[in-house]
């Protein structure tokens, strides 16, 4: 098996994204013991925002890309989407709550 390597990862680590990856991790090892988690989606999850923290999660995550690139495309855009709609709500509220 050969293992697929980003040519290039930009880590930019943010305690908040560690944070909720880890947590993710710790669901996903409890959920492949317990009957009513998913075990596996959870560490994907973990995975998927671990990918700019840390080189072992990007390794992962271009395996999982060479394995199923039309997937991954989905996700990256649905996550582009969110966070586009997030930061729109973000203003919306900032804009709402401005003192003139």
């Amino acid at each position: 098996m050969t293992e697929m390597r980003p040519a290039y990862v930009t880590l930019s680590p943010r305690p908040r994204r560690k944070a909720l990856g880890w947590s993710f991790i710790t669901l996903g090892i409890l959920g492949c013991v317990l009957p009513f988690l998913q075990g596996f989606l959870f560490l994907a999850l973990g995975v998927f925002v671990l990918r700019d923290q840390y080189l072992w999660a990007a390794n992962r995550w271009a395996w999982v890309e060479g394995r199923w690139p039309n997937a991954i495309h989905r996700i990256e855009a649905l996550e582009r989407s969110s966070l586009e709609r997030i930061s729109g709500w973000g203003r919306g509220i900032r804009r709402t709550f401005r003192r003139n």
